[in-house]
């Protein structure tokens, strides 16, 4: 089977670092663009009825997968990086094929030249990933709310305390200020660093966000 991509997804985040670890973690807006051949406004008729979509997309920066050095288990972020689980037990990247899956918020469909475009809000995707299919988000269906999580249940995300002074938040565009802020809450640093001293770049549209975590609190230190 051969998967194509039907679009690509477009918003601030420049690189893997720093993208919150789950979709609707931060309040950042996208913009997925059809490829020529999906352009048809047919295509998403009666898409704008739902409030939210289901992502199946590529992840990028992985390398291909290789089944000669498939490993069974990896050591998610939710367990401090170094507990191992069953890869299918996870959301890791590095799988046997490099596909994700994610439910984001559907804003708006714009319609411009360039044949419909979906904006949507709260997606875990770096810029120009590739979109692979898009299905309708059922409430039904798709959210169960006795369901259990695994790992997940016993482990609690503590968001970091983000102090990012007025005159560094004022370089950033304003409609980029607060998912900025929630993406970092989210505390961008591998689970098994913690140096208070050390300066973390993370690149967010056109601007790299140098910062300090110590305890509990992240300090935005610098804006390039």
């Amino acid at each position: 089977m051969q998967l194509r991509p039907i679009a690509y997804i477009h918003n601030s985040y420049r690189e893997k670092f720093g993208i919150p670890r789950q979709s609707g973690l931060a309040d950042i807006v996208s913009e997925i663009v059809f490829e020529k051949e999906f352009r048809d406004v047919n295509a998403v008729r009666g898409l704008e009825d739902f409030s939210h979509i289901w992502l199946l997309w590529g992840f990028s920066g992985n390398g291909e997968p290789d089944e000669a050095s498939f490993r069974p288990t990896v050591r998610p972020p939710r367990l401090g990086g170094n507990e191992r689980v069953g890869v299918f037990a996870t959301r890791s990247p590095f799988r046997p094929n490099p596909i994700g899956l994610s439910s984001v918020m559907l804003e708006s469909i714009k319609m411009t030249d360039d044949g419909p475009v979906l904006v949507v809000r709260g997606a875990d995707l770096m810029d120009g990933t590739p979109i692979y299919d898009i299905k309708p988000y059922l409430r039904d269906f798709d959210c169960h709310s006795d369901a259990r999580s695994g790992f997940a249940d016993d482990r609690q995300y503590n968001t970091l305390e983000v102090v990012f002074p007025q005159e560094l938040l004022d370089m950033i565009p304003v409609q980029d200020r607060e998912p900025l802020v929630q993406a970092l809450g989210q505390d961008p640093r591998p689970h098994y660093q913690d140096d208070p001293e050390r300066v973390y770049g993370m690149l967010f549209g056109d601007r790299n966000i140098l910062f300090k975590v110590s305890g509990g609190t992240l300090t935005v230190t610098d804006v390039e």
